[in-house]
C-alpha cells in the first residue's frame, strides 16, 4: 500500500503541526480535571458527592457530541482535506474556552463541554493526515508520537489547571484559549494540505454518521473487530480522565493543585513511554503483541489503584501506565493497516466512533459507579469502584484481541 508525499518543503511542517494539535486538543482537556469538581460544585452549588454524579452526565454530554461529530469531521477530511477540518477545529476550540471563562449555570457547562466534544473530534482528520504522509511500517511510531503529545499535553493541561486553578476554576481556560489560537495561526500560515485532490471523494451524509461509520467498518475485512477491541479499551482507560480528580479528593483528600501534579506526572510518564518505548517495542514484537502487553499491564494498575490506601502508593502504580501507552498506538496502526489510500479519513472517522461509543458507555458506567460508592447511603465506601469495572472491561479487551484474525495484506509479523 503506497501513500502520496507531499512536497519535502512542507512536509517538515505537518508532524510538528499534527502533533502541537493533538497536544492543544490534551491540554484543553487536561486543564479542567483538576477544577471540575470545583467548577461544578461552584456552578451547581452542590457538594462533592452530587458533583460527581453531575460529572459523569457532563461527561455523557461531551461523549454524545464527539460521537456524532467524529465520522462528520473524518468524513469532511476525505471531502475537502485534512487542513480546513483541523483549523475549523482549533478555532471552535478557541471560541469554546472563552465560553468555559465566563460560565456561570449549569446548562451553560453542558453546552460549553457539548462544543468541546464536537470539534474534539478532530482527532479522526489529525491521525488521517498521518497516515496520508507516512508509510504503514512507521504508522505505528508516528501514532506514538501523537500519544507523547497527549502525554505532553495531559503534563501541561492539569499543571496549569492545577496552579491557575488556586485563582479560581475558570483561570485556566484562559491560557487554554490563546494556546488553540495561537495553533490555529500556526497551522494558518505554514501547515500544507495533505490529501492530494485526487484522491478526495464526495461528501456523503449517509457514510458520515456513527451508522454510516458502522457499516464502512463492515465493508472493510478485519475492521469490526479491531473497532471493537478499541471500544473495550475506550472504555477502560478513560477511568482516569473521568474519575481521577475525584478518586483523589474522596481516596486521599488531595487539593487541586496536588491533583493536577499527580496527573502531570501520568502525562510525563505516557509522553516518556510514547517516545521512547512505543516505537522500538511495536517493531520488535509486532502490534498485537504489544497490544496485549499494554492490556495485561494496564489491568494490574487498575486493580492496585481500587485497592490504594496511601497517596504515595498512586505515584508508584504509575509505572504500568508505560506498557499500558502501548495499546492505543498499536490498535490504531493495526485499523489503518486495512485501510485504503483513499479512506484513511474513513477510517480513523471509524476509530473516532468505536472510540465515541466506549466514551458514550463509560462516564455514567465509570463516574456513575463510583457516585454510587461514594454516596452517604452506599452499601460500602469504596471510591476505587471504578477501577474495578476498567479491570474487567481490560480483561475483555485483551481476550477479543487474541481472537482477531491477523490482516491479510501485509506481513504476518507485523500484525502477530
Amino acid at each position: 500500500m503506497s501513500t502520496a508525499s507531499p512536497p519535502s518543503a512542507a512536509t517538515r511542517h505537518i508532524i510538528p503541526f499534527i502533533v502541537f494539535t493533538i497536544f492543544i486538543d490534551a491540554v484543553g482537556f487536561g486543564i479542567i480535571m483538576p477544577v471540575l469538581p470545583e467548577l461544578v460544585m461552584d456552578v451547581a452549588r452542590v457538594g462533592l458527592a452530587d458533583a460527581i454524579g453531575i460529572g459523569a452526565w457532563i461527561g455523557l454530554a461531551m461523549a454524545l457530541a464527539t460521537f456524532f461529530s467524529a465520522p462528520v469531521l473524518g468524513n469532511l477530511s476525505d471531502a475537502f482535506g485534512r487542513r480546513t477540518v483541523l483549523l475549523l477545529s482549533l478555532a471552535g476550540l478557541a471560541i469554546d474556552y472563552v465560553l468555559l471563562v465566563v460560565v456561570d449555570t449549569l446548562p451553560l457547562l453542558f453546552l460549553a463541554r457539548v462544543i468541546s466534544g464536537i470539534f474534539g473530534g478532530s482527532y479522526a482528520a489529525a491521525q488521517a493526515a498521518i497516515a496520508d504522509v507516512t508509510r504503514p511500517e512507521e504508522r505505528a511510531r508516528n501514532f506514538g508520537y501523537v500519544g507523547a503529545a497527549f502525554g505532553v499535553g495531559f503534563i501541561a493541561g492539569p499543571a496549569i489547571g492545577g496552579l491557575l486553578g488556586e485563582m479560581g476554576p475558570r483561570a485556566p481556560f484562559v491560557a487554554a484559549s490563546i494556546l488553540a489560537a495561537a495553533n490555529f495561526i500556526y497551522g494558518l500560515t505554514l501547515f500544507p494540505e495533505t490529501l492530494e485532490r485526487e484522491r478526495r471523494r464526495r461528501f456523503d451524509w449517509r457514510r458520515a454518521n456513527p451508522l454510516g461509520a458502522l457499516s464502512a467498518a463492515r465493508a472493510i475485512p478485519g475492521m469490526m473487530g479491531v473497532a471493537a477491541v478499541l471500544t473495550l479499551w475506550q472504555i477502560a482507560s478513560l477511568v482516569y480522565p473521568l474519575t481521577w480528580s475525584f478518586y483523589a479528593m474522596a481516596k486521599f483528600g488531595w487539593s487541586t493543585a496536588m491533583i493536577g501534579a499527580s496527573l502531570a506526572v501520568v502525562g510525563l510518564v505516557i509522553a516518556f513511554a510514547q517516545f521512547f518505548v512505543t516505537g522500538p517495542a511495536v517493531a520488535r514484537l509486532g502490534e498485537r503483541k504489544a497490544a496485549s502487553i499494554g492490556l495485561m499491564a494496564s489491568c494490574t494498575g487498575y486493580l492496585a489503584y481500587a485497592f490504594a490506601d496511601e497517596g504515595w502508593m498512586a505515584f508508584v502504580i504509575m509505572v504500568t501506565l508505560v506498557p499500558g501507552a502501548l495499546v492505543q498506538p498499536s490498535l490504531m496502526a493495526m485499523m489503518s493497516r486495512r485501510a485504503t489510500p483513499e479512506t484513511h479519513g474513513e477510517v480513523q472517522g471509524v476509530a473516532a466512533m468505536a472510540m465515541g461509543v466506549g466514551s458514550l458507555v463509560a462516564p455514567l458506567l465509570l463516574t456513575g459507579t463510583m457516585a454510587r460508592f461514594t454516596a452517604a447511603d452506599a452499601p460500602v465506601h469504596f471510591p476505587g469502584a471504578a477501577f474495578i469495572v476498567s479491570t474487567l472491561f481490560g480483561l475483555s479487551c485483551l481476550m477479543l484481541l487474541q481472537l482477531l484474525p491477523r490482516a491479510t495484506q501485509i506481513p504476518p509479523s507485523t500484525d502477530s
